[in-house]
């Protein structure tokens, strides 16, 4: 990938500052790229892509280098996924931002899913982890086991 960033949405910023463990919070994650990371996951997950207005400027712009390469994998895959065109993996700069462009939307509706799962909450990394349990054990996505049962 090129030298282009991974920016936040101006209304984010101060989230993602805050999901982030510091010496002044004690947010979940380690770093901005994590966040970013598990926001886009989250956005995917619920087919929420929104585009950013305003980008911040309390938060500066993520380079690509630090993101491992399976988080750079995560982001060709999504890419690959929602154009589903093998040319948006090309290297020059206009497929670069397409692919930046994509995770940046998936990562702000992320973002805004989080915001409003963490309204009110004191500890965030313990709602986060309920968010996580109560998804694992969504019924919805529960395949119906087989019944013996049935057959008698």
């Amino acid at each position: 990938m090129a030298a282009n960033r991974i920016r936040v949405a101006k209304d984010k910023a101060e989230l993602v500052k805050s999901l982030v463990a510091s010496k002044d919070t004690t947010g979940p994650f380690q770093t901005y790229v994590e966040v970013m990371v598990f926001a886009a996951a989250l956005g995917v997950k619920y087919k929420k892509r929104i585009p950013l207005d305003v980008i911040s400027k309390d938060l500066s712009p993520l380079r690509q280098d630090y993101f491992t390469s399976s988080f750079t994998l995560l982001i060709n895959l999504l890419a690959i996924t929602e154009t589903e065109n093998i040319k948006i993996l090309d290297d020059d700069n206009v497929a670069d931002e397409q692919r930046i462009h994509i995770f940046e939307e998936y990562a702000n509706g992320g973002l805004g899913i989080i915001q409003n799962e963490l309204r009110g909450a004191v500890d965030y990394s313990e709602r986060i982890l309920l968010i996580l349990i109560s998804k694992r054990f969504d019924d919805s996505s529960i395949e119906e086991e087989f019944d013996l049962t049935k057959l008698l």
